[in-house]
């Protein structure tokens, strides 16, 4: 599954690029040094059930994990996914 990211100084989103379809996207906040806010995940009807959502939290959580960053989850379906995952739990900011 391609996923890409991109940052900027006070907004980020990781993405699955589709030809000619709609994007699967999570977007975040930068919020200082340390923490990203996750405040969307939206995955077009052609990609539910494929984990699509997953590999983009998973995606997220890899990054800032190897980054040394913490991970707020704002977004409904990534608070899902971090009680589904308790080894990402090191993450969240308290």
């Amino acid at each position: 599954m391609n996923i890409e990211h991109g940052e900027g100084t006070t907004k980020g989103r990781y993405f699955h690029p589709a030809e000619g379809g709609p994007t699967a996207e999570l977007t975040y906040s930068v919020a200082g040094e340390s923490p990203i806010i996750i405040d969307r995940t939206e995955v077009p009807e052609a990609y539910r059930g494929q984990g699509m959502g997953v590999a983009l939290v998973a995606r997220a959580v890899e990054d800032m994990r190897a980054a040394g960053r913490k991970i707020m989850p704002l977004c409904p379906f990534a608070v899902s996914q971090f009680r589904k995952h308790p080894e990402w739990r090191d993450l969240l900011p308290c």
